[in-house]
Formats: structure tokens, sequence, C-alpha cells
């Protein structure tokens, strides 16, 4: 059988691997919830986040002389190991979990605290020598570290998806330069609207992504407010005087981020406002992202019966009866992802809802949700930039060919030949399913010259030198 040690809780002793950096508490939180099956080291941003919020807090005990050297020096030490990316497989509590996040805190104090005790040339469980309550949780309760950690992590994870919508963003706009004199029709309500170029459209979905851009990194703003030193409800109850602007000062410098310290502590414990206004963003996002989805897949249809304006890149055969068939995937990939993320945003909305008086016991399915929508959001854009967008090609000569035929080419023409020609010559194309410049031709309204120079492509779509 496999060696062990025995460790000990309020409900009593337990067996625990001989082996492992975690403890009784995560234990038992690991029995308690076997809920999806993902381990909080599927979220490496959080656990460098708890790692950052645990050598702060070290350095601030040590600063105020409550923490001696030699123990502070081993759970920093520790923590910058984490940080560096090691022991994160110890981080084995499920990320939905009871307990307002408890189970995560105290995971990580256990792994700390057990790899401080073998840098001490101690053994793992060996708690005499160092604790992870007494130690390593010194100044600190779950309800200021895993809110600070949370925010720490949805900081890191809006700049790596933003990254990946400015990836789409300027492959959009590299696409809405190539396309930039293909003409074609614009349409509203489904019906032909005025010319424009496929470059505009294409240069439309770019300024799409770039405004979500900011309307995100500006909601993460807002996630820079943190409530460390607050402890159990923002009275700040057994943390020194001076912890709180020591540890806030310290994070900011093990984490390079401009963190600050809350107005409130008691009203920043309770509260998860700004994670409510993010996921509004996200969805935002989401929203945009799924309607380019769709108008590209509603471009491309076809090939033979659809729009069949654009053709997005073949990947992978479309079906298994139907020869030669080729379907959108990767833009159907990102709509569906932007499905999770829309109904995420009522499980973020609810979660938050559902807070009571001075503590919200619900922010790790808020962080789980938040997460996992901007992880699958940023490779959602990243699929659809390099697998679809990039290649994408257009139909020159079927676009043009439509602009020619299409009614609205009339309003083009309007302030050439009147209202009341540009009329009759519309019901007569429609009539005889006939060319709007092949009537105005025929009815000698214009000399080809100077029907030509209209139905160039920077007049049609009225672009700007």
């Amino acid at each position: 059988m496999a060696a062990t040690r025995i460790e000990h809780d309020l409900l009593g002793d337990r067996e625990v691997p001989a082996d492992v950096l975690w403890g009784i508490h995560t234990l038992r939180a690991t029995e308690n919830f076997p809920i999806t099956g993902r381990p909080i080291s599927s979220n490496p941003a959080l656990v460098r986040a708890l790692a950052a919020v645990k050598y702060a807090a070290a350095a601030a005990n040590r600063d105020l002389g409550l923490l001696d050297p030699e123990r502070a020096d081993a759970i920093l030490a520790a923590c910058r190991e984490i940080l560096d990316g090691q022991w994160h497989d110890q981080f084995v509590v499920d990320v939905i979990q009871g307990g307002a996040g408890t189970s995560t805190n105290m995971n990580a104090n256990e792994v700390i605290a057990n790899r401080a005790l073998v840098l001490l040339g101690h053994r793992p469980g060996e708690y005499r020598y160092l604790h992870p309550n007494e130690h390593v949780n010194l100044g600190q309760s779950t309800n200021d570290v895993y809110p600070t950690a949370c925010n720490i992590a949805t900081i890191m994870a809006v700049g790596v998806l933003s990254e990946s919508m400015h990836h789409l963003q300027k492959t959009f706009r590299a696409k809405a330069e190539e396309f930039r004199t293909v003409v074609k029709m614009g349409r509203t309500q489904l019906q032909d609207a005025v010319p424009m170029t496929l470059g505009q459209e294409f240069g439309t979905f770019a300024v799409m992504i770039e405004e979500d851009r900011a309307r995100l990194e500006e909601a993460s703003m807002l996630v820079h407010e943190i409530n460390l030193g607050a402890t159990a409800i923002g009275t700040g109850l057994n943390a020194a005087p001076g912890y709180r602007d020591a540890a806030v000062r310290h994070l900011r410098e093990v984490t390079g981020l401009p963190l600050v310290s809350a107005t409130d502590l008691v009203e920043a414990t309770q509260d998860v406002g700004q994670f409510v206004h993010l996921s509004g963003v996200l969805k935002r996002c989401a929203v945009k992202l799924s309607k380019v989805c769709n108008d590209l897949r509603l471009l491309s249809s076809g090939p033979r019966a659809g729009f069949g304006e654009i053709d997005l890149p073949a990947v992978q055969a479309g079906s298994s009866i139907m020869p030669g068939k080729v379907n959108p995937v990767i833009p159907e990939v990102l709509n569906q992802v932007a499905f999770q993320v829309i109904g995420q945003d009522v499980t973020v909305t609810m979660a938050a809802e559902a807070g009571q008086l001075q503590l919200n016991a619900f922010e790790p399915i808020i962080m789980e949700s938040l997460t996992s929508g901007m992880t699958h959001l940023g490779a959602a854009c990243r699929t659809l930039a390099d697998r679809c967008v990039v290649g994408i090609t257009a139909h020159a000569a079927h676009l043009r060919s439509d602009v020619e035929h299409s009614i609205g080419l009339v309003t083009a023409l309007n302030p050439h030949i009147g209202y009341q020609a540009a009329t009759e010559i519309a019901k007569e194309a429609l009539d005889t399913d006939r060319g709007v410049a092949e009537l105005v031709l025929e009815r000698g309204l214009l000399t080809a010259d100077r029907l030509e120079l209209l139905l160039r492509p920077e007049h049609l779509a009225n672009l700007q030198s």
C-alpha cells in the first residue's frame, strides 16, 4: 500500500498520501465536490494569482515582524515556485465548490506550507514547524484572499482574450484592404439596398471588434480594485495595523498590476458588481462576434443555391452522406462559444444576485463562468482568424453582376437621371428581369462613358480618396 501520513482537523483524523503537498482540508474538498472533474489547476492564472496573494501576505507579515524571516523566506520561495509554474498539479479541488472559495484557499495554504516545510528540511504534514493557517494564512481570510485572487486571474484572462480579438481584428482589416474595390450589393432586411464594397463590409467587422476590445479593457479596470486586508467581512479583524497597505504594495510589485485597495472593504467583500459588469461586456463581445459569423455563413451560402458571394476555406468534409459538401464549421464553432458565453452571463447574474449580507458565497461559479467564457472565446477568435478569415476569397465577377442587375443600382443613379426616370427604370427592370445599366443605356439617359464612370467602385460605394 502507498505510504500515508495522518493529518487532523476539527472533524477528526484522516490519512493523506505521504508524498502530496495538499492536506486534510483539500482531501475533504475533493470528496465533497466531485462536480466537473476539472481541478483548480485547469486555471493556471488562478493558481498563480493565489500564489501572488500568499506571497504578498507573507512579505507584509515579515515586514511587520509578525512572521520570522526563516518561515517567511520559505513561504516566499514556495510561492515563487508556483508563480514560475511548479506544483500546479497539487491544486486538486474542483473549480465548482461550496464554501465561498474556502477549499481553494485551504488548498493553496496546504500546498505552500508543505512545500515550505520541505525547503526547510522537514516532511509534509509536520505543521508544528510551519502551519498552513497560522503562518501561510496569517492576517487573512478566504473572504479577502479568494476574491483578490479572482480579480487578478480575471485581469490576466481579459488580457489574453483582448490579444486574441486584436489578432482577429487585424485579420479582418487585411481582408478589407484586399477586397477594397470589390463592388457588391449591400442589404437591409435581407433585401437589396445600395452598392458597397466587400472591403467596407469586412472593415466593419474589424471596427466592431476594435470597439468591443476597448469596452472589455475599460471593464477590466474595475476589477483592479481589491479587498485584500478585509479578512472575514471587511472590518480587517485579525490583520495587524499596516498589514493592508503593505500587502497591497507587495501584491502590486509581484503581479506588475496597478491594483488599488477598495475604499470601503465591507462593501468590497460582499459586492461582485465588477464581475456582473465585465460579464455583460463579455456577452456584448460574444453577441457581436456571433453576428459576424452569421454574416460569413450567409455570404458563403451555396455554392450554387445560396448567396455565393465569398468562399470560406474548406477545412474538412461536410457530410457522411452528401459527397462534396463542405460546411462553414469554423464560424459555427465560434457561434457555439458565443451561445455559451451568453448563457454564462445569466449564471454570473444569478450568482451575484444570490449573495447575502456580508459575503457572496458564489464566486467560484462566477470565476468559472468568466474564465471559461473568455478562454473559449479567445481560442475561437484565433481559430476564426487562422482557419477561416485569412483564406476567404471573393466571387468578384458574380458580385459585380449582382450590382449591375440589382434594382438597388437606381439609387446610385438617381441624382444623375432623376427620381421619375429612376422609378420607371426600376419598374421595368423588375417586370422584364433586365439590368438597370442596360435599360439606362437603351433609353439614352446616360452615355456609356458617363455610366462607366458612375459604376466605378469609388463612386458606387462612396469611397473616400
